[in-house]
């Protein structure tokens, strides 16, 4: 078995070396076909980057003139990508986002059920008060309920230091950079005085 090919067939589609040598073998050792089988198989790095298992990273901090700190956690997949100058200033960057935007969860995806429904019966409320058209409500407060969250949802709010771009593109961005799935995984941020 050619190593050269093992490790080629790795560097294009980022699967094992394991999966590699099997693909190579089920091939005869014709690396253009283990390739096409392998791209059959959905296994090339830009399809499956966003699923591959992200548990190495860093815990970043920002301190803001002594009166709120954060901590983020942001996963990467190998201690490598961890160690990067670009993965460690996008870390930095995100916790001094965190700072100034004040977030309340990372995405739309770990908001509560009961939040949900407590901001959905605020708003339906409010438009009935007003008078909105019946036949009008749900749109309304459905529009309302996601701006409301996009706001308190650190991966939908625009990036401090490009608002052009969501915190979410931002990371993307590194993602593409460095070639692995990036992943804001929780962060936590301590105001001074402020009462939870």
């Amino acid at each position: 078995m050619d190593i050269e090919a093992i490790k080629r067939l790795r560097e294009l589609t980022g699967v094992g070396i394991t999966d590699a040598k099997q693909a190579l073998t089920d091939a005869n050792g014709d690396f253009d076909k283990a390739l096409e089988a392998m791209r059959k198989k959905g296994l090339t790095k830009a399809e499956k980057r966003g699923e591959r298992e992200a548990r190495a990273g860093v815990i970043g901090t920002y301190n803001h003139d002594g009166r709120i700190g954060v901590l983020v956690e942001v996963n990467c997949e190998t201690d490598f990508v961890a160690r990067n100058d670009i993965f460690t200033d996008l870390v930095k960057d995100i916790a001094m986002h965190i700072a100034a935007s004040n977030p309340v969860y990372v995405s739309a995806d770990e908001i509560p059920e009961a939040d949900l429904k407590k901001v959905e019966k605020e708003f339906s409320e409010k438009a009935a008060a007003e008078g909105k058209p019946k036949e009008m409500l749900a749109k309304i407060v459905e529009g309302q309920v996601k701006k409301y969250f996009a706001e308190r949802c650190l991966l939908d709010q625009p990036f401090v230091k490009n608002p052009d771009q969501t915190v979410d593109d931002f990371v993307k961005e590194g993602n593409a950079k460095l070639g692995e799935n990036i992943i804001v995984r929780r962060f936590s941020r301590i105001a001074l005085g402020e009462v939870a």
